[in-house]
């Protein structure tokens, strides 16, 4: 694992805990989409060129247009992680809240850039919306509303667009200090080509963007990004389809005993029997477990119905 903080995804860790599983493993932990976008062949030049920067300005025109943003307020980054301490440093070390439970990289981010943690009142304010893991949605009103209250407010909207309502406010990110996330990965099934964006006022998108220097973007992350968010059609079948299967993951859970209790339609997070996290990595199913919420896991979408009755015959 992780120093200090435990992630979804770590196959290689689950292996070494339980070394009779059976293989392949069934991977629920994170909340990836299983249903891919379907990328067509890279081309050579993807990996023997250096990213032209009109090919990431054309990127960020894209996430732009999809947003709703403005194209000089977004900035493309290997991932939305790595934007994480830059983030937090826009802001000399303060005080920063972070209302959770939440993603914990979060805490770390704004620790490393020297703000002390607080519940009280601050001077950063992160947000995860929806919120990871139990899918809690704020009201854009709301956000905005606690936007004013502080001089720098992160807002990650990493499983927005698998969220029940667009309250989005990366359109609106204006002249002050809201700086809003937006993950390529999640939604689009491709968590690998490590692509994500920071949307943010024009001024402090400079200042981020000179902060990850030249070539930030690798040319596969460039081609895959400006495929799929090129493709107006995908995104509304699948926010149909995951709809779906998210019903069809919670009747599996219903009635292996699991009490849903909220997510989106990427993850879905459950009260369960005791015991249930390792019942069911003994079968060779991966679920994401939180020290704070030990009767509870997050299960992400089986990738098909063969897999759904893996799980129900595991649960059973």
């Amino acid at each position: 694992m992780e120093q200090g903080i435990a992630h979804g995804g770590n196959l290689g860790e689950a292996r070494r805990r339980f070394p009779t599983a059976p293989e392949p493993w069934l991977d629920l932990s994170t909340g990836i989409n299983p249903f891919a976008y379907p990328l067509p062949g890279f081309p050579p030049e993807a990996l023997t060129r250096l990213p032209e920067p009109d090919a990431v300005a054309r990127l960020e025109a894209l996430l732009a247009r999809r947003t709703g943003a403005l194209p000089e307020e977004v900035v493309a980054a290997p991932g939305t992680q790595i934007l994480l301490p830059w983030i937090a440093r826009l802001l000399p070390p303060g005080r920063a809240r972070i209302p959770g439970p939440t993603y914990a990289e979060h805490a770390r981010a704004a620790t490393l850039a020297g703000h002390a943690l607080t519940d009280g009142p601050a001077e950063m304010l992160t947000l995860v919306n929806p919120n990871n893991p139990d899918g809690r949605l704020l009201a854009r009103a709301e956000v905005l509303s606690l936007a004013r209250d502080h001089a720098l407010t992160v807002v990650d909207e990493a499983f927005m667009e698998a969220a029940p309502a667009d309250e989005s406010v990366a359109g609106q990110v204006g002249s002050g200090g809201l700086v809003v996330l937006r993950s390529f990965g999640k939604f689009h099934g491709l968590a690998g080509v490590r692509l994500g964006f920071a949307i943010a006022p024009a001024p402090l998108a400079a200042r981020l963007r000179a902060s990850l220097g030249p070539w930030a973007v690798s040319g596969p992350a460039l081609f895959a990004g400006l495929a799929a968010l090129g493709d107006e059609d995908w995104p509304a079948a699948m926010r149909r389809r995951l709809r779906e299967e998210a019903a069809a993951l919670d009747a599996v859970l219903a009635a292996g005993g699991c009490e849903v209790l909220g997510g989106t339609s990427l993850f879905r997070l459950a009260r369960v029997p005791d015991g249930t996290h390792d019942r069911l990595a003994r079968a060779g199913i991966l679920t994401r477990r939180f020290a704070f919420w030990p009767d509870r896991l997050r299960f992400g979408l089986p990738p098909d119905a063969a897999a759904r009755a893996r799980l129900a015959a595991a649960l059973a």
